[in-house]
């Protein structure tokens, strides 16, 4: 990881934005996130004792797909219909996944959302991290493929190769550099993880 060049991006925004995501211009792109809204709803809906039901725990990430600003709006009506598609297998292999990555033990978790995904051609690295990142938004990180390619090459994280297809061990380790990018620098730039992944997006267009 090239230090430098992240300490050169955070002196950059917080002289664009001083005070960092507490800047009004900040205020008013969170807004339109509604980060704090999603991270509560998120947290209510997958609550442990929630898990009982798998069709209810499949259509309420479907639910919460469609609302994220995380997925794009070609994606959210794929999930939707693939959802609606599902056998009661798949369905229950889908929400023990998510129960798994949320829960328990992760990687079991991940893989086999990541199975029931590729199913339906929809192993997309939005869907697979977007829920964690609102259930635990100090811990998980949302991938978003331009974002992250950017991030590996202007940072110069070598040990990460972006693949399209979502694996766990890219998954873990981009957390894992990520959790410590943003401990080398102002915490007002993390006020949450989707936050800090925000302004490292912001970094490479400038």
């Amino acid at each position: 990881m090239n230090i430098e060049k992240l300490k050169q991006a955070e002196a950059k925004f917080f002289n664009m934005y001083p005070g960092g995501f507490e800047h009004p211009d900040m205020v008013a792109i969170g807004k339109k996130h509604k980060m704090d809204k999603m991270i509560t709803s998120v947290q209510e809906a997958f609550s442990e004792d929630q898990f009982g039901n798998s069709k209810a725990i499949v259509q309420t990430m479907s639910k919460f797909v469609s609302r994220s600003s995380m997925v794009s709006l070609f994606e959210k009506p794929k999930f939707r219909d693939f959802v609606k598609s599902l056998h009661n297998q798949h369905e229950t292999i889908l929400a023990n996944g998510l129960r798994e990555m949320l829960y328990g033990n992760q990687e079991q978790g991940f893989n086999m959302m990541l199975d029931v995904l590729i199913t339906g051609k929809m192993a997309k690295w939005s869907l697979i991290s977007m829920l964690p990142v609102y259930h635990k938004p100090f811990e998980e990180v949302s991938v978003k493929p331009t974002t992250a390619k950017g991030v590996i090459q202007q940072f110069e994280l070598n040990t990460l190769v972006y693949k399209p297809r979502p694996s766990w061990e890219f998954y873990k380790e981009f957390r894992s550099i990520i959790n410590e990018m943003k401990a080398t620098v102002d915490s007002r730039l993390s006020p949450n993880n989707a936050a800090f992944t925000g302004f490292l997006m912001m970094s490479l267009e400038h």
